[in-house]
């Protein structure tokens, strides 16, 4: 199974292939809010993958046109809610607004 390093708080976690990045970070028992359940529309989970990128699923439309409406937008952004995981380790970086960080 892939390990999913979910920074700053530098807490490794396995995780199924397959599973949603929200879902991975709420289970490793992060607080990290969400208006919106999962559904991309508030843009709340609004995380950087900083490593394995080429290993989580690809931006669909959705996920693509509610980060073209978000602040802090980069190469690195994605949704947690849309983003699911591939074979390989990922590292993530949780933004303070959304964190509690």
């Amino acid at each position: 199974m892939p390990v999913v390093t979910i920074l700053p708080q530098n807490k490794a976690v396995e995780a199924a292939e397959g599973t949603s990045l929200l879902k991975v970070i709420q289970d490793a028992a992060i607080e990290f809010v969400t208006k919106c359940g999962g559904n991309a529309k508030c843009g709340q989970c609004h995380i950087y993958v900083q490593e394995g990128r080429k290993s989580v699923s690809k931006i669909q439309r959705a996920e693509n046109e509610l980060l073209d409406t978000l602040v802090g937008i980069g190469s690195k952004s994605r949704l947690a809610c849309q983003t699911l995981l591939g074979p390989e380790n990922v590292t993530v970086e949780l933004l303070g607004f959304s964190s509690g960080v």
